[in-house]
């Protein structure tokens, strides 16, 4: 059973998020959320790391404190420097909160935030939660995994395929709340009309393959539909984790702004353009 399902649409944009428990585990971690504000379409999604009911704490947090704190930012930065200060006031909230409570110390959580406004879009990541880019029925990895298997591929001494089922391929090397001040990942770039972006925890994406991913978000009419069809995809499959969605579609938009050189080089050569 799906729960949490938010869809706002706008005239370029449909946003929409949800989570569901799975099909073995007898609670959520996970948490997510999306809003537009302003014509900013924002959506957020969190996984829970702690082994008691923490985990659950962390995620609900992130989640209402990254939307909260960006919506009550009234200063004239741009958005992605409020979205990356508002995750920055999450990881604060949720470390104060772990240490005035002693049943929830060492609590922690992922995070993927992102904000779409007049087709540009910035993320700030934390942890091994992702965002996708579907384009042209292809789908690029945009985030970078903050595990340790993932850092020991990119410094080249273990291998993308021997990483997937690498026993640290979950160990994060960041996360949400561990620390006072968390190092968060920050990225930019325009999007195209008909673009999707997908954001997931590693429930969804340890099930679905990435291009089994981007082809669920494709074919769905709507964002609220593709959040669905993803969640009942893996369930159906059965789950041994919790399962978590947001997914913004471009239906109207015109690149603004210069491209982010890193990435935008990257998407080029994955998407073969």
């Amino acid at each position: 059973m799906v729960t949490d399902d938010v869809i706002v649409p706008a005239a370029s944009l449909e946003v929409a998020a949800l989570t569901d428990v799975g099909t073995e585990r007898d609670h959520n971690e996970d948490a997510c959320g999306a809003v537009i504000e302003g014509g900013v379409a924002l959506a957020v999604v969190a996984d829970g790391v702690s082994s008691s009911q923490g985990g659950e704490v962390a995620s609900e947090m992130a989640v209402e404190v990254v939307l909260r704190a960006y919506r009550e930012d009234h200063s004239s930065r741009p958005v992605g420097q409020r979205l990356y200060r508002a995750v920055q006031q999450a990881n604060i909230e949720i470390y104060d909160r772990s240490i005035a409570v002693p049943e929830l110390r060492g609590m922690a959580t992922t995070l993927v935030a992102l904000a779409v406004e007049a087709g540009q879009l910035t993320a700030v990541h934390v942890g091994d939660s992702r965002l996708y880019l579907v384009r042209g029925g292809k789908v690029v990895q945009v985030t970078k995994d903050h595990t340790v298997a993932a850092e020991r591929v990119r410094m080249g001494v273990l291998s993308a395929e021997k990483a997937r089922t690498h026993p640290e391929r979950s160990t994060l090397t960041r996360s949400v709340g561990r620390e006072l001040i968390v190092n968060r990942d920050r990225l930019s770039q325009p999007l195209e009309q008909g673009d999707i972006l997908v954001a997931c925890s590693d429930g969804l994406y340890n099930v679905l393959a990435d291009e089994e991913l981007g082809a669920i978000a494709a074919a769905a009419p709507g964002a609220a539909d593709a959040c669905r069809e993803l969640l009942e995809a893996a369930n159906a499959r059965g789950t041994g984790d919790n399962l978590s969605a947001a997914v913004v579609r471009i239906v109207g938009a015109t690149p603004a702004g210069p491209r982010a050189p890193g990435l935008a080089a990257r998407l080029k050569a994955l998407l073969g353009r």
